[in-house]
């Protein structure tokens, strides 16, 4: 029986090819692998549709670079449900079901919390995105699916193109539930802020920015990654956010960005398979682990 199973996806498991960005899935492994092992834990890694693995001969799964999932969803939840049954999952089944859609949004925001002004537009309902845009007093526009990552099929569209890509907007509609979001300057000005959050006790931040010209902070777009000096109310608000969870995850990132009163406001909660940056603060694997050995133990 091993312990921990760490979960990734089949392009990252064992690439031909490795590349800087793959250099950096694999550190972050280790980092964890090593972190687990000095507590005394077995280790395995594998990819979530691995059609050979028995899942009910591991205590529990960590998700980590699935990175697939929201172009593959058809196949991934079916898979989730059924695995769910055979092994625990760490964050846990509950917490995958809110966060992986990003209508949690709306939840944190009845909670108080401060959070990027988001509506909901369902599949098949088309709404005018020139009249979303007037009725909230936006002029630059972001859509993005309800479930996706990495800045998959999101898209940046300014006022006097919403005629024009209003088709385009339909046609992403006609297959998902999207989400419309105004346009928040300091993203393209000051970045997009990490916070890592372990067992509701924060370890490290970075700070991501855009490439010149883009909006999306990335790697995948040209993004790149910084050092970052947290605020103390920054860092209360990512524990703020954790604790609106209905349970406390093991792991997790707040992502946040600034209003136009430099105040921070929430743009993600990634608690589901997040980018964590442990590679660049080695020191909070150790943190990473004994979360999740914790949960082991509940």
């Amino acid at each position: 029986m091993t312990d921990i199973t760490i979960l990734t996806c089949k392009a990252y498991f064992a690439p031909k090819h490795p590349t800087a960005y793959t250099d950096n899935i694999f550190l972050e492994y280790r980092l964890l692998k090593e972190a687990l092992e000095r507590l005394g834990l077995t280790v395995r890694r594998t990819y979530w549709d691995d059609p050979n693995y028995d899942w009910s001969q591991t205590r529990a799964v960590v998700f980590r670079t699935i990175w697939d999932y929201f172009e593959r969803f058809d196949e991934f939840w079916p898979w989730v449900e059924q695995v769910q049954h055979k092994t625990r999952l760490i964050n846990s089944m509950e917490l995958i079901q809110w966060n992986i859609d990003k209508t949690y949004l709306f939840d944190l925001a009845e909670r108080g919390i401060p959070v990027v002004p988001s509506v909901l537009v369902k599949k098949g309902c088309h709404q005018s995105l020139k009249e979303i845009a007037a009725h909230h007093n936006w002029r630059d526009l972001v859509v993005k699916p309800t479930i996706a990552g990495g800045g998959f099929l999101t898209y940046k569209y300014t006022l006097d193109q919403l005629d024009q890509v209003q088709s385009e907007f339909d046609a992403l509609v006609n297959q998902r539930d999207m989400l419309v979001q105004g346009y928040i300057p300091s993203i393209t000005s000051l970045g997009e802020a990490s916070l890592m959050v372990f067992n509701g006790e924060f370890t490290h931040s970075i700070l991501k920015r855009a490439k010149s010209g883009d909006f999306r902070v990335q790697d995948d777009f040209g993004g790149s990654v910084h050092p970052y000096e947290e605020k103390p109310e920054e860092v209360a608000l990512a524990q703020k956010v954790m604790a609106q969870c209905s349970q406390i995850p093991a792991y997790g990132r707040v992502d946040i960005v600034w209003d136009d009163q430099n105040q921070p406001m929430v743009s993600e909660l990634e608690i589901f398979e997040p980018e964590l940056w442990v590679r660049n603060a080695p020191w909070a694997a150790d943190n990473f682990a004994k979360a999740i050995a914790q949960q082991l133990s509940v």
